[in-house]
């Protein structure tokens, strides 16, 4: 489950309450392909844990760009960040995002998709 914190329209803050119930956990490793086995493998301390009953998990985070931004008036949190990206989700600061070595895409088996 996630949630926001808002004020007079505003987001100021999310979380989310992590999934706590071992019949729930194993139902979404079936829904994303995981058989028993190989869930077990990678997560086995995960599934151990909610047989002894695993409290639940939740936080929230509060964005203090955005308390700045409102304290401060401004239209946007952009004017108020340290590093902003700009309209194309780059961070010119970092020149980032870069190039993606070849052979990094290969060990994650990923593919590129040119659009036009």
């Amino acid at each position: 489950m996630a949630y926001d914190f808002g004020c007079s329209g505003i987001e100021l803050g999310g979380g989310s309450l992590r999934i706590h119930a071992g019949k729930l956990q194993a139902k979404m490793f079936e829904v994303l392909g995981f058989t028993p086995e190989k869930a077990m493998a990678q997560f086995g301390f995960l599934i151990n844990a909610f047989k002894y009953g695993a409290p639940p998990h939740a936080g929230l985070a509060f964005g203090l760009d955005r308390f700045v931004s409102i304290m401060a008036g401004l239209d946007s949190i952009r004017d108020c960040i340290a590093f902003p990206k700009n309209n194309s989700g780059r961070d010119v600061m970092l020149d980032a995002p870069s190039f993606i070595d070849q052979a990094q895409l290969d060990e994650l088996q990923l593919v590129t998709k040119v659009t036009e």
